[in-house]
């Protein structure tokens, strides 16, 4: 009999390890850093194209001196709007309007990226079951958990390495003339929020015995964060609140606008104490179980069993509710932006010539500035259908899908119910979308009706619609390509649409983009001919990917 190494040795020394067992040890960092850099990946660069398209658009958009007075004067007396997104600081300069401009949205999308990623690749994980077969070898749940940490930190650097390097380049163009430095420090402000709340999220999974409990509690926290800098930025005289207030503390580093390095202090130590915390809890705790643990049993019910529709509702119903509610406040936002930038005619000239070259007329400021806006939430729409086709991949590539088609469910009936929830889920966000811009404009008497925003809402669906159709061809044929190939489709559409449209008036490129089909209504009136194409080469995609899943192999991840 052959005697591993270190057999005799003393009970209390640890045997020394191989190359390969060290690679064992970073297996949870690997797996984590791998699949949190995927979607940083993506985040970063549209953090990056937003910025980049205010830095470089800001001189078209105030030409003049007077119009950057004017444009200050107004936004400096609207005290509801700072209280939305931010006070207004020194905007009639290139630095103080493009931190006005999207810093406040980019710390919103990127707190909520960071809880959600978080929960996803930790509590979620553990919940499936997948942390047990690693932690059935040398990986104690401290480690693990650590790991998990580092992984997530992994990608919290992609995110801020693309929206750097993006940010970079345009402060570096004559038109802006942002130094180096100042760059790196609004695109480490604009991405800190993710780093933060990464780490409240694994913290928040520690505590909660789900992660849908987890997202719950980092909502609140999240909820809680946010009504607080609300009230600081709302012109009541309790500014010192921002200091009370982790997105405060945020906002108190005021890049491009008089920079406050020391605000990191705190939001470093919240993330470090946070991230100690999950590492302390993960050791004293049983695998699946949690801190906040319910006094009773959870009930059981067989409601979702009735079928893969039921089934998909069961899976995603949060998921949806979150985009839905989401994307009706975010327009919302976008509604009281519209009508206090239409009433101060806040570079509504430089925008009605940007959308001329997408086919809408001169109309009403207004209508111009709030069609201008659904660009963008027509675009996070279509990221959200394709989650939807990423959930479907998530599925196939952990095994789960072996089970359930080696029962009575048949592939056709799967993705036929998948595809279809996805499609409400799309309308329904697209009538949350029209509803939540009409109720922003009509805090004040507007000139845009119900009606043409419910046109306007369903009118972002149609991307949507097209990408669920394209996913899913992408899905029947190629499944381990699709995410990528999906994800470029939807950046580059988007990067032609905000940046192509007023670079350029070549035809043949703006075609390209999904979005210029369409429109930018109110702005402009509903192209039914772009409408129905579209529609209809999703559903003819749709068909073909359902009819080549039906005839390929299940692909592991």
């Amino acid at each position: 009999m052959r005697l591993e190494p270190g057999f005799w040795a003393h009970p209390g020394t640890v045997p020394r390890t191989g190359p390969g067992e060290r690679r064992a040890a970073r297996t949870v960092a690997v797996l984590t850093a791998r699949h949190a850099a995927r979607s940083a990946a993506v985040w970063g660069a549209l953090f990056g194209v937003l910025i980049m398209n205010e830095a470089l658009s800001w001189r078209k958009s105030f030409p003049t001196a007077s119009s950057r007075e004017e444009f200050a004067h107004t936004l400096g007396a609207n005290n509801g709007l700072s209280a939305i997104i931010g006070p207004a600081r020194q905007v009639d300069t290139i630095g103080g309007f493009v931190a006005w401009r999207v810093f406040g949205l980019l710390i919103i999308i990127g707190t909520i990226w960071g809880l959600l990623t978080a929960t996803r690749l930790l509590r979620r994980e553990e919940d499936a079951g997948r942390w047990e077969l690693l932690l059935a070898g040398r990986t104690s749940r401290r480690h693990a958990t650590a790991q998990g940490l580092a992984g997530l930190a992994a990608g919290w650097l992609v995110l801020w390495g693309l929206t750097t390097a993006l940010t970079v380049a345009a402060g570096l163009s004559r038109e802006v003339g942002f130094t180096v430095s100042a760059s790196l420090f609004y695109a480490t402000a604009s991405t800190v929020g993710a780093a933060m709340f990464l780490a409240v999220g694994a913290l928040a999974g520690q505590l909660a015995p789900t992660r849908r409990q987890a997202n719950g509690l980092g909502a609140i926290v999240f909820a809680a964060c946010y009504l607080i800098r609300m009230i600081a930025d709302a012109g009541t005289g309790q500014s010192w609140l921002r200091w009370a207030s982790p997105l405060g503390w945020i906002e108190n580093l005021r890049p491009l606008t008089g920079s406050q390095p020391l605000a990191l202090v705190p939001i470093v130590l919240l993330t470090a104490g946070c991230a100690w915390a999950a590492v302390a809890l993960a050791g004293r705790r049983d695998l699946a179980a949690a801190v906040l643990t319910r006094s009773r049993p959870p009930r059981a019910g067989t409601r979702f069993l009735g079928g893969a529709g039921a089934l998909g509702v069961h899976l995603e119903r949060w998921g949806v509710l979150s985009w839905t509610v989401g994307l009706g406040a975010l327009t919302l936002v976008f509604g009281v932006v519209a009508r206090s930038a239409a009433e101060g005619n806040v570079a509504v000239d430089s925008i009605q010539s940007q959308l001329g070259h997408l086919g809408a007329h001169p109309v009403s400021p207004e209508a111009a500035w709030i069609g201008y806006e659904l660009l963008f939430v027509a675009t996070l729409l279509a990221f959200a259908a394709a989650g939807q086709i990423s959930a479907l991949r998530g599925e196939e590539a952990e095994g789960h899908l072996d089970h359930l088609l080696a029962r009575s469910v048949t592939r056709t009936a799967w993705l036929t119910a998948r595809l279809g929830l996805a499609a409400a889920f799309v309308l329904a966000a697209g009538l949350a979308i029209g509803l939540g811009g009409w109720l922003g404009m009509a805090s004040r008497e507007s000139e845009v009706g119900l009606s043409a925003m419910v046109r306007a809402g369903l009118n972002s669906t149609v991307p949507a619609l097209f990408v669920l159709g394209l996913g899913a061809l992408l899905f029947g044929l190629a499944p381990r390509l699709a995410m990528p190939v999906l994800y470029g489709v939807i950046l580059w559409s988007f990067l032609v649409e905000i940046i192509g449209s007023s670079i350029s008036d070549n035809h043949w490129l703006l075609d390209t983009a999904v979005l210029t089909h369409l429109g930018p209504v109110p702005a402009t009136d509903l192209n039914w001919t772009a409408i129905s194409v579209l529609t209809g080469a999703g559903v003819i995609a749709a068909v073909a990917g359902l009819a080549a899943f039906r005839r390929r192999d299940l692909v592991a991840a």
